[in-house]
């Protein structure tokens, strides 16, 4: 089970992910998207440091909009994730793919060198 808060800080949409992504709750995660999206955030954070565990599901919901970020001039960056929830990311080789970063402020700093 996955519970998504949102709230915005400095122009950006932050996604504080809590609980499991799986193949059921990754749709809670794809609305909490396509509605920073729809709304027209140009920024996105997504906080990572409550997330305990992402399914394949989870991680092609991710995948899904790289091209649609890119072509709408997003910016998304996911920080404060477990060192196991990091690790399936590198494993299958999305951490080249996604910009991921340790802390908050290390996130928001690289989100405003891509917004720039």
């Amino acid at each position: 089970m996955v519970q998504i808060k949102r709230l915005q800080e400095d122009g950006a949409d932050i996604l504080a992910v809590v609980g499991e992504i799986d193949a059921s709750s990754s749709i809670e995660l794809d609305l909490a998207i396509a509605k920073s999206v729809g709304e027209g955030f140009k920024k996105i954070l997504v906080d990572c440091s409550a997330l305990e565990y992402i399914s394949s599901a989870g991680l092609g919901v991710f995948m899904s909009y790289i091209e649609e970020f890119r072509d709408k001039g997003i910016n998304m960056v996911m920080f404060g994730m477990k060192e196991k929830v990091i690790n399936t990311f590198q494993i299958l080789g999305l951490a080249d793919l996604l910009h991921i970063r340790e802390s908050k402020q290390d996130a928001k700093k690289l989100l405003h060198e891509l917004s720039a």
